[in-house]
């Protein structure tokens, strides 16, 4: 069923009256909405719950377990459909604009102007944080997706050297391979499939074919020489997965490297709350780096937590919330446990570890070159129908469903049915 759809059954104000007399059941709570359901995401999401309860607001959890989020939004729908939306949903790029077309989410500018969103939010974030110019969201934190995660005794025992190009990765990935454990832990889903191979397109062609290919879905692009160097890099690259990757869940992949049963997992850096629940420390138990050949860009995405429409008794509650989200404080202590770096501009990096600070200061550097871009893979390069149509052709040429010549031909095929 798609949004539009949803929005023909809501039938617009029958919706909003029926999620506002859902939500006004209880005084001062919200109803949550996410998918941070593994052990670092739990206990980042926790930090946020204690935070409101501070306020004397209640939480009521809504957790969907189900990396990049497709499993949430498919309960979201359900829930809207029957008219009884949540307080607030966790949410990533074009889906936050597609909900925003059906009239269903608060607008928050009364708050946003009183504590000066505008001027501390990065404008990448704010394409998705407002619709028609109206603030709906509060953006939580900045994720990037090109990242490589090397467990440390493996990584000295191949040289102790960073890779800095995708041939530097193959001989790291062999050398681990030589020291009889897993070269690469991987998670067979649909959703990791495209983040590693979205690392690759930016590694083998750089930004500008990044943005050719990706984001403006140029067919030359899309099917040319520099493509076939991507898939072909793909092939090599599962031949460094272990046999059971198909299925694996994101977490359990970091954990093999957590337990040096595989030398690197790539992954974006919620990744790095695993390791820290994992009480292991950055540069002595785990080693952080850009995906090899992606050093000085960033592929981003941002959680965001989305209000929808609730009743009068319970705006001040989400009005709460949503500032709970924008204080610097809770930014700092949100972002030090979950991995990400504050979604505002004006944190301080003291309280971070030295991933932490890579991360804010790589960051800040790719927004000044203007080699900052959206992660496809988690919403913030293509609507979910291009996405989802990728992600096919991707997981099946991974999986060797399909051969490079296909996944070449296919690609733009599926690209422009979805369009």
């Amino acid at each position: 069923m798609t949004i539009r759809t949803i929005a023909k059954l809501a039938a617009g104000t029958a919706l909003l009256a029926l999620s506002a007399g859902s939500a006004s059941a209880q005084d001062k709570s919200v109803e949550v909405l996410h998918w941070w359901t593994a052990g670092g995401e739990a206990a980042a999401v926790n930090v946020l719950k204690e935070n409101l309860e501070g306020e004397g607001v209640s939480w009521t959890d809504m957790p969907v377990a189900g990396g990049g989020g497709t499993q949430a939004m498919t309960a979201l729908r359900a829930r809207v459909t029957s008219g009884d939306a949540p307080t607030a949903v966790q949410m990533l790029g074009f889906d936050i604009k597609d909900w925003a077309e059906l009239g269903v989410v608060a607008n928050l500018n009364d708050l946003a102007a009183e504590e000066g969103w505008d001027d501390v939010v990065p404008a990448a974030l704010q394409e998705f944080s407002k619709y028609d110019g109206n603030w709906i969201a509060a953006p939580v934190n900045v994720h990037s997706t090109n990242w490589l995660w090397v467990n440390k005794e493996a990584f000295d025992a191949a040289g102790g050297e960073e890779p800095t190009d995708f041939a530097g990765l193959i001989a790291m990935l062999d050398s681990f391979k030589e020291q009889g454990i897993t070269p690469l832990a991987h998670g067979g889903q649909p959703w990791q499939d495209a983040t590693l191979w979205e690392n690759v397109v930016l590694s083998v062609g750089g930004m500008d074919f990044y943005r050719e290919a990706v984001i403006d879905l140029n067919e030359e692009a899309l099917t040319g020489d520099t493509m076939r160097e991507v898939f072909d890099h793909m092939t090599q690259l599962a031949t460094y997965f272990d046999e059971n990757f198909s299925g694996r869940d994101w977490n359990l992949a970091s954990a093999m490297v957590i337990e040096g049963e595989a030398g690197a997992q790539q992954m974006g850096d919620w990744a790095k709350g695993e390791f820290l629940r994992a009480d292991l420390t950055p540069g002595e138990d785990f080693v952080c780096m850009r995906f090899p050949g992606t050093q000085g860009s960033v592929l981003f995405n941002s959680d965001q937590f989305v209000m929808f429409e609730v009743g009068d008794d319970q705006r001040e509650a989400q009005s709460l919330m949503a500032s709970a989200v924008m204080d610097p404080a809770f930014q700092v202590a949100f972002n030090t446990v979950k991995g990400s770096v504050p979604a505002r501009t004006d944190v301080e990096d003291t309280e971070f570890d030295d991933c932490g600070k890579k991360g804010m200061a790589d960051l800040a550097e790719a927004a000044e070159s203007g080699n900052l871009a959206g992660s496809m893979a988690h919403g913030h390069a293509q609507p979910a129908a291009v996405k989802e149509a990728m992600y096919d052709v991707i997981t099946q040429h991974l999986n060797g469903q399909i051969t490079t010549d296909e996944a070449l031909e296919r690609l733009p095929q599926a690209v422009a049915s979805a369009q």
